[in-house]
């Protein structure tokens, strides 16, 4: 009788240990199961805000300007002239640097475009940028091509992005954001984008610029109105003028 116990005991505890040891792995396998998220290098974790996301940073970048002088003329013409001028009011307003001229060589123009280069100088200092601010450089241009007179001024912008990376997939799968309805990474980034580029001063995007003075003169007249009880509105003589019928009156 003492042999029987002995064996069922036996039987009993090795029957334990698997029990114990198939839960030990069944858990092991579930937590392995569960860890499916793929990270793939250089990418960031999706955050919850879009501008934390893709965020807007100043930065200085520049501007380019080209001009394209055929071989036979060595000067501007009427249009390109009106644009150079137009490009050095912007310089006024918005360059951190000086100019470069870049000139072409090896091209067709190349003559050409150095005979250009007087009349490119005077319209530009003759703007409000100072001479010393002009640097001349040559770069390698194409051979039997067009080449064009390159002229840059450095300018802080504002950027982000870049954008079009999806680092997971954001149809049904086992990763935690799909389940978590978590936003997908490149939502928002257009938006930033198109935000940075259209904005007339990055620095618009820090803080806010100063007020400018009020208009004294109407201010006093509304003011006026205001102390002996008449109506502030503004009233136009001629604003009945073009009207054909008091129908709607």
């Amino acid at each position: 009788m003492q042999t029987v116990r002995t064996l069922i005991a036996g039987r009993r505890s090795a029957a334990g240990h698997l029990t114990r040891a198939a839960v030990v792995v069944g858990a092991a396998l579930l937590v392995c199961g569960c860890n499916t998220d793929k990270e793939i290098a250089g990418v960031p974790s999706a955050l919850v805000d879009y501008r934390q996301r893709h965020p807007i940073t100043i930065t200085e970048g520049e501007r380019t300007f080209e001009l394209f002088i055929g071989s036979s003329r060595g000067t501007l013409n009427p249009m390109q002239r009106a644009e150079l001028l137009a490009f050095a009011q912007s310089w006024r307003r918005e360059a951190t640097g000086g100019v470069i001229v870049e000139l072409p060589t090896g091209s067709g123009n190349e003559r050409a475009s150095a005979e250009a280069l007087h009349e490119i100088t005077s319209t530009l200092t003759a703007t409000g940028v100072p001479a010393h601010g002009i640097a001349v450089q040559n770069y390698r241009a194409a051979e039997r091509n067009l080449a064009a007179v390159r002229i840059t001024y450095p300018k802080v912008v504002a950027q982000a992005g870049p954008c079009g990376l999806w680092p997971e997939d954001i149809g049904p799968s086992m990763n935690r954001d799909y389940f978590e309805n978590q936003p997908y990474w490149n939502l928002g980034c257009a938006h930033q984008r198109d935000l940075a580029a259209m904005v007339d001063n990055p620095a618009d995007l820090v803080q806010p610029r100063g007020e400018t003075p009020a208009y004294a003169m109407r201010r006093t007249t509304v003011m006026e109105k205001y102390r002996i009880g008449a109506s502030p509105a503004t009233t136009y003589p001629t604003a009945g003028t073009g009207k054909i019928s008091n129908i709607s009156q």
